[in-house]
Order: structure tokens, then C-alpha cells, then sequence
């Protein structure tokens, strides 16, 4: 009996530290979710204070104040601020930026990383370092030389009324290509060095030339790489609001980010700007739950190779 009792004391004393590390894990899980569940709140109480402010009527506001229990909720704000902002219109205006501004700035990024990664060009690295260096310039430092060179730059009555490059749309979509092309190369670059070299090497073998490899081996290679960046570019381009502001004057051509200065009148009613908010963060949140999955995974995208 006293053999049994000093042999189980060793494996008590071993247990011990397992059981020791196995509660500290458990303590330190119950404080990352904490901390995560209280960064997630932190975030989300503006968005459902503005959601709630939305939905209810000026006058209960008014008269009960903000911060308060809503005695009423309707949705006549978000229809007010739909025909009030005019917002079918400048949702055009932002679709006939953003859509050609994204596709080209994807299809030139894509050119330029094959070039730089498939066809061993010498200064390859220079080149996408010259790509890359141009995003570290702050677009502030750009506003007075583009805006000189956009009202001396003509362009034909067919594509701009102001016959110039200011104040038209092909000029945004010109400036929107410019900056985010050298991050989309960036991106693209690093994401195709993870594709197997030994897929274009049997492509030459097989006949194949520069131009064929990259529509019918790469491009489709490059799909997930292009979900994550196009869910991107449209985020941003979409939230643009200062190269409208620099590069164009007349208010019918303007983005839909301008369009809630027109919900402003002699007061200023939160609870409609509140609503013409939310129907303007709409797109954006329909575009990032649609391609969720390959936004996220493009997070990680030309981290590992192979």
C-alpha cells in the first residue's frame, strides 16, 4: 500500500504543471475574446447609434432629444434622402467612375507583374519598385501641378462638355488608374511569384507565346488575387471624395460622396443624414459580403510560395 502511495505522488506531481498550463490557456482565450468582443463593440456602437438615428422621426428627436428611447421609428428618412440627394443620379455618376477606373487600373497591374515576374526583363526589380515608390507620395503633393495640367489638357466635345481634361469624367478615371496601379502591381507581382514557373515552361514548349500565356495560364491563375483587389480598389474609389472636389465643378457630375451635401439645408437634420449615410454605405457592404471569402484569403496572398 505505501509503494502505491509513493508511486501515484510522482504523476501528481507531474499533472500539476499540465493542469496549471491548461488553465492559463483558458484564462488568456477568456481575455483575447473579451478584448476582441469589446473592440467589436467599440466599433459597431456608432454604426447601430446611426442606424437607430435613422429610423427615427426629426420630430421625436426634437423633442426628447438624441439620447433617448424613440417613442416612434419609420423609414420616411431614407426615402427622403433618396429623392431629396438625388441619389440615382450621383450612384451613376460613382458606377461610371469606379467601374472602367477599376478594370483598367487590374488589366495594366496585370501587364506590368507578368512582365516584371514571367519574362525576366532586366531592372525588373527597379521597375516595380518605381510602381511601388509612387504610392508613397501623399496625393496633396500632386494637387497643384494636376490641376494646371488638367485645364491646359484639350479633349473633344464627344468626351468631355468642358472640352479639357478638368471637369470630366475621363479625368478622375485618369487619376483614380495612375495611383492604384502601382499597389495593384505590387500585389499582383508578389501573388504571381507563387504560381510554379514550370507552368509557362511548358506553355513555351508547347508553342505558346508571350500574350497566350498570359490570357489562357496567368489571367485565370490570377482570379482569387483579382476578386481581393477589385473588392479593394471599389472601397476606396467609391469613398473618394477629393480628386472630385479638386478636378471637377459642375455638381451634376459629382460622386455619390457629395451627394449628402444636398441633405443639408438651413439646419441640419442628423436624423436624414444619418439614413442618406447608410443607403451611400450600402453598395460598399453589398460588394464586401459578395466577395468576403476572396477578400479574405487575398489577405494572404503572396505570403508563402509554392
Amino acid at each position: 500500500m505505501t509503494t502505491q502511495l509513493t508511486a501515484n505522488r510522482p504523476l501528481a506531481k507531474e499533472q500539476a504543471p499540465r493542469v496549471h498550463g491548461r488553465r492559463r490557456k483558458v484564462a488568456n482565450r477568456i481575455l483575447l475574446h473579451g478584448g476582441l468582443i469589446l473592440t467589436s463593440m467599440l466599433f459597431l456602437i456608432p454604426i447601430l447609434w446611426a442606424v437607430y438615428t435613422a429610423f427615427r422621426p426629426y420630430s421625436d428627436t426634437a423633442l426628447h432629444g438624441y439620447v433617448s428611447v424613440a417613442r416612434s421609428l419609420t423609414l420616411s428618412n431614407f426615402t427622403t434622402a433618396w429623392s431629396q440627394g438625388d441619389m440615382p443620379l450621383y450612384f451613376g455618376n460613382t458606377m461610371i467612375v469606379i467601374l472602367p477606373a477599376i478594370a483598367i487600373t487590374l488589366l495594366l497591374s496585370a501587364f506590368v507583374a507578368f512582365a516584371v515576374t514571367r519574362m525576366r526583363l532586366r531592372g525588373s526589380g527597379l521597375i516595380l519598385i518605381a510602381f511601388t515608390a509612387g504610392n508613397l507620395l501623399p496625393p496633396q503633393v500632386l494637387l497643384t501641378p494636376l490641376f494646371r495640367l488638367y485645364i491646359m489638357l484639350p479633349l473633344p466635345q464627344v468626351m468631355s462638355d468642358s472640352e479639357l481634361l478638368y471637369d470630366s469624367y475621363w479625368g478622375i478615371i485618369l487619376i483614380h488608374v495612375a495611383v492604384q496601379t502601382g499597389f495593384c502591381t505590387f500585389v499582383l507581382a508578389n501573388y504571381m511569384r507563387t504560381l510554379p514557373e514550370e507552368l509557362t515552361e511548358a506553355a513555351v514548349i508547347d508553342g505558346a507565346g508571350a500574350l497566350r500565356q498570359f490570357w489562357f495560364l496567368i489571367m485565370p491563375l490570377c482570379r482569387p488575387a483579382f476578386a481581393a483587389l477589385a473588392t479593394l480598389e471599389f472601397n476606396w474609389l467609391y469613398n473618394d471624395f477629393f480628386w472630385a472636389m479638386v478636378l471637377m465643378s459642375t455638381g451634376s457630375k459629382m460622386p455619390i460622396t457629395s451627394a449628402l451635401n444636398n441633405l443639408q439645408g438651413d439646419f441640419t437634420n442628423n436624423n436624414l443624414l444619418a439614413a442618406g449615410s447608410l443607403i451611400v454605405a450600402l453598395p460598399t457592404m453589398i460588394v464586401y459580403f459578395a466577395l468576403q471569402k476572396q477578400f479574405v484569403g487575398g489577405l494572404t496572398m503572396g505570403s508563402t510560395k509554392g
